[in-house]
């Protein structure tokens, strides 16, 4: 607290503060230091001073050491504060995760056009990883329903899968090494912005239109349909139910499928009804493929034309580095490839982290976790996985169940490995119709009709993307989906950059600001004076000449009025959101200056940010323009003219 003495002296500074007159502080905005260089921006991105390392001169070498490996794996900072008193929580939403991972895995290595086991490496692997150098506390990693139907329609155009199951296999293996990769480079050099290319409402789009392909794919299990097609357009799709209907079919594919369905629908609705029942959606998956496969052996329904999943390799995780293709004519698609994969799996994982870190009150690392994706992509590459990332659903029940840590991954990354190792026989007899009902009872929470809406009631350009992204994936192909809903949000920020608005400004009364006179009516607009915002960040050559006219259109409308109100004399430009400009936006601001100047009104500058003043004097425009024109805020702008 400051000493009784201390107290006439911060007022005498602060009296001194106010003397300061208008060209003192017109001196302040002229001789600023020069700004940092682009250089220093770029290091700064890539290694931010706000690391969670420190400096190896303020500590000794070994400490440094151990910061930058606890910045590196997470486990070893939770992992020393860890009490027994979490791990039976741990525990309990570990085996509940298992319960519906298992399923759930087999089902959507199936959509991956991959053998069933496939999908069990994938729920053993990345999550033992992700818990070593994630660090989200409940997010679960596995399998997940849209990446798998990515894969599949994205490296079948490279590879068949049905001619060639060996050297399909291969591309999604290379295609999951790629997009670990790719994953990885992005967190190590704070490229998290990429990501952001997939907006929000692009992503509620793309996430509605791949459920619906989703589900009629799974029409195939469903009706256990022997011939269909490989292309995931809606059309396509219908045709080849239409088609199939043409030959013999057995219903108790249908039957099974939808019972069962309907069984795990109605457990869901009791487990959101009543709170205490979350364990019962979460194990009803299970429960299903259990009794599925109970009800095919007792009555030998796989010998009256129900479908069965057959024979799933057991054991370990196999190898799989000898699989991967760097060579050959396919590698450029298949990097192709796995960069969307990447980007739409990290999209989806931060997405669902960061949402549950924000009820649990904790800072998620966009960063860190996609350095962790990353490398538990690669590693699982090396390992006979596929592509995995956060599952919503999958991350939604092991919240439910109580997680404290991302030990809840590990007991689930051991459960499903002692699964593999003692089950997988047991599971000869399990319908594929009650595989297409788990990967359908899951597919209603990526439909978000309420989402869509909200995005139509903010930002018509917003839904416009999603609704692209929708009809795309619906009509055309998940790739075509992505670029249509890319396209138009790129089209939506070149549209504003190019067409920037301008705001004409007034005195708020009461106040030293100055609004925008339409958000604010009870603005006093000053006689004489035209006070105007440019509403964009940078101008530069896109649209350097389209604001110059904007302004010269106010002005012309303001002189007209000279009968009723004081002509123009003045214009005074806000530059305070203008963080940059181009020489063609240097340019155009000596154009506008000059043909003011030929109307007989002068032009002043209010605000200006620290590149922005910084290139105007490099350019000599302050020179030309006159210091005494430039000031620290509109309001002395004004006053400086009255």
């Amino acid at each position: 607290m400051a000493s009784p003495a201390s107290e006439p002296t911060v007022v005498l500074e602060m009296f001194d503060l106010e003397k300061h007159g208008s060209t003192e502080r017109v001196q302040w905005v002229l001789n600023t230091p020069k700004p940092p260089g682009l250089g220093r921006e770029l290091i700064e991105t890539a290694f931010p001073r706000g690391n969670n390392i420190p400096p190896l001169s303020k500590q000794s070498a070994r400490k440094h050491i151990v910061s930058v490996l606890q910045a590196t794996f997470p486990i070893l900072s939770w992992g020393r504060k860890y009490k027994a008193v979490k791990f039976k929580n741990d525990l309990m939403a570990g085996l509940t995760l298992a319960s519906l991972c298992i399923p759930q895995s087999i089902g959507y290595a199936t959509l991956a056009k991959l053998d069933p086991q496939y999908g069990l490496y994938t729920s053993v692997i990345p999550p033992l990883i992700y818990a070593v150098m994630g660090t989200s506390r409940e997010i679960a990693i596995g399998p997940v329903a849209v990446i798998s139907l990515l894969l599949s329609s994205m490296v079948q155009n490279i590879e068949d899968p049905v001619a060639n199951p060996v050297g399909y296999q291969k591309l999604v293996i290379t295609t999951t090494f790629f997009a670990g990769a790719f994953q990885a480079v992005f967190g190590i050099f704070r490229s998290g912005f990429l990501v952001d290319f997939l907006s929000h409402a692009a992503i509620v789009g793309f996430m509605g239109g791949a459920a619906v392909v989703i589900g009629l794919q799974q029409l195939k299990g469903l009706l256990g349909i022997n011939h269909f097609t490989n292309k995931t357009d809606v059309i396509s799709v219908i045709k080849a139910v239409w088609r199939s209907f043409e030959h013999p079919w057995n219903p108790y594919n249908f039957i099974l499928g939808c019972s069962f369905l309907c069984f795990i629908l109605i457990t869901r609705f009791m487990g959101r009804r009543n709170r205490k029942l979350f364990w019962l959606p979460a194990i009803a998956p299970l429960i299903s493929v259990i009794l599925a496969t109970l009800i095919v052996f007792l009555t030998r329904a796989d010998e009256h034309g129900v479908k069965i999943v057959k024979h799933i390799k057991g054991g370990l995780n196999p190898g799989s580095v000898h699989q991967l293709q760097f060579k050959g004519p396919h590698v450029g698609e298949v990097a192709k490839t796995g960069l969307i994969v990447a980007m739409v799996a990290l999209t989806e994982a931060i997405a669902v982290g960061r949402s549950f870190a924000s009820v649990n009150g904790y800072h998620l690392d966009g960063n860190k976790e996609m350095v962790a994706m990353g490398v538990m992509n690669i590693i699982g590459s090396f390992t006979s996985c596929y592509v995995a990332t956060g599952s919503f659903s999958r991350t939604a029940v092991n919240y439910s169940a109580g997680c404290e840590t991302a030990l809840s991954n590990i007991v689930m990354a051991v459960t499903v490995l002692i699964s593999l190792e003692l089950l997988t026989r047991l599971l000869y007899y399990t319908p594929v119709a009650i595989l297409a009902s788990i990967i359908l009872s899951a597919l209603p929470g990526l439909i978000d009709f309420h989402e869509a809406y909200n995005i139509w009631k903010v930002d018509k350009l917003d839904f416009l993307a999603c609704v692209g992204a929708f009809f795309g994936v619906l009509f055309a192909s998940v790739e075509i989906g992505l670029l249509i809903a890319v396209t138009i949000s790129f089209a939506k920020i070149i549209l504003i950059s190019i067409r920037p608005g301008t705001e004409f400004l007034g005195k708020l009364p009461g106040a030293d600001i100055y609004g925008d006179v339409e958000q604010y009516p009870m603005a006093v607009k000053t006689p004489g004076v035209l006070i105007l915002r440019l509403k964009s960040a940078l101008l530069c050559f896109a649209n350097a000449n389209f604001v110059r006219e904007r302004i010269m259109k106010w002005v012309e409308q303001g002189d007209t009025k000279t009968n009723s109100e004081r002509a123009i004399q003045l214009v005074i430009l806000d530059l305070s959101s203008l963080m940059d400009i181009d020489t063609s936006g240097i340019a155009s601001l000596v154009e506008l200056y000059k043909n003011l100047d030929s109307s007989g009104m002068k032009m002043a500058i209010a605000n200006p940010r620290w590149q922005v003043i910084h290139k105007l004097k490099m350019a000599g425009f302050v020179d030309t323009f006159g210091g005494g024109r430039v000031f620290l805020s509109v309001g002395e702008a004004v006053d400086a003219f009255k």
